[in-house]
């Protein structure tokens, strides 16, 4: 669902608007944000962005990120007195308040106009104003297109292009995932017309490694990568000691799960960290199993089909203990999925 008619009409005047996204942002989270933020700032409207964490330090690069508000390192009262002042509140990259964590309980309760902008499946009905699509290959996207239905795509400059180049370059694997659609390289084409230099996007992101994030993924890949080729399935545990000991900051796990799915024969891949406040799970799948669907039934998440996350309550061990009894059921499914790459491969 696209009301751009509606959105148009409320964006008509400048009013007080307040920009959020889910927790521990990505670039796709943050660039939607930040570019939604210049584009409105340009029509007159006063803009805040604020996320209920903080993230990683490759994406500090995007123009507006010194202007952002972390809730975790900023007094609730803060960030309360901005959303209860909001006219409008623009919930980017989430579906549901509990992706916001403590901040939901606070954008719940204003009486700001909420707009939904998003592309995650089943987005719960807690919106005045929704600008949806579950095609899309990520949020980054759907902010382009709405500063398109709106024309005013002349008003996107360099550094707003570079932030939703950066969340669709990140949510589509750079380019390779199955949502990288025709409209994707057309919108990207126009990115790079306004300005956008795509190597240094990808430098920024994917090039600026710490040597403690570089000598914790040696030792997850040499100590901790588990291979379970009867269930196509390769996974890591990691655990929270162990994340201290590389001094490990937000950001440095974020594609660990890729690796175990890069292996052949893999069509399915897990991180499962523990935290200091519960268990985290990161899955990755390369056919037609969705992994949504099983975060979804098992681990209290969500997510796309071949990208999901989800969380657990019980410690590492007994989650992972956990996820190995719940394969058995899912075996058929996965050898499957193996077969069929196999057989695309020989065609």
């Amino acid at each position: 669902m696209r009301q751009y008619q509606e959105l148009q009409q409320l964006f008509n005047k400048p009013q007080k608007v307040v920009i959020t996204t889910h927790h521990k942002p990505d670039a796709d989270a943050l660039g939607s944000s930040l570019a939604l933020a210049g584009y409105l700032v340009k029509k007159g409207h006063s803009v805040k962005v604020i996320t209920p964490s903080d993230y990683p330090r490759f994406l500090f690069w995007m123009k507006g990120n010194e202007d952002v508000l972390i809730f975790d390192k900023n007094l609730a009262t803060n960030a309360a007195t901005y959303i209860n002042e909001a006219d409008i509140i623009c919930c980017l990259d989430f579906n549901a308040y509990s992706r916001i964590n403590e901040l939901g309980d606070i954008v719940k309760s204003s009486k700001a106009l909420k707009v939904l902008i998003d592309h995650h499946l089943e987005p719960e009905p807690f919106a005045d104003y929704t600008y949806w699509d579950g095609k899309a290959a990520a949020t980054a996207e759907l902010v382009y297109d709405l500063i398109e239905d709106l024309n005013d795509l002349s008003l996107i400059d360099i550094p707003m292009a570079e932030c939703i180049y950066a969340g669709i370059m990140t949510d589509t694997g750079s380019f390779r995932f199955p949502s990288t659609t025709k409209r994707v390289h057309l919108i990207i084409a126009q990115l790079i017309d306004i300005g956008v230099n795509n190597s240094k996007i990808h430098r920024n992101i994917y090039d600026s490694n710490t040597e403690n994030r570089l000598r914790f993924i040696g030792f997850a890949l040499s100590k901790k990568l588990v291979i379970l080729k009867e269930y196509c399935l390769a996974y890591f545990a990691i655990t929270n000691s162990e994340l201290q000991e590389f001094n490990s900051q937000t950001g440095d796990t974020e594609g660990l799960v890729n690796y175990a799915l890069s292996l052949e024969g893999v069509t399915m891949a897990a991180v499962i960290i523990e935290r200091p406040d519960m268990v985290k799970l990161s899955l990755r799948s390369s056919g037609n199993f969705s992994v949504r669907d099983f975060a979804s039934d098992h681990f209290e998440g969500g997510g796309h089909k071949n990208a999901s996350g989800g969380k657990s309550h019980l410690s590492l061990l007994e989650t992972e203990k956990k996820f190995l009894s719940l394969l058995p059921q899912y075996k058929t499914y996965l050898n499957q999925d193996y077969n069929n790459e196999i057989n695309n491969a020989k065609n």
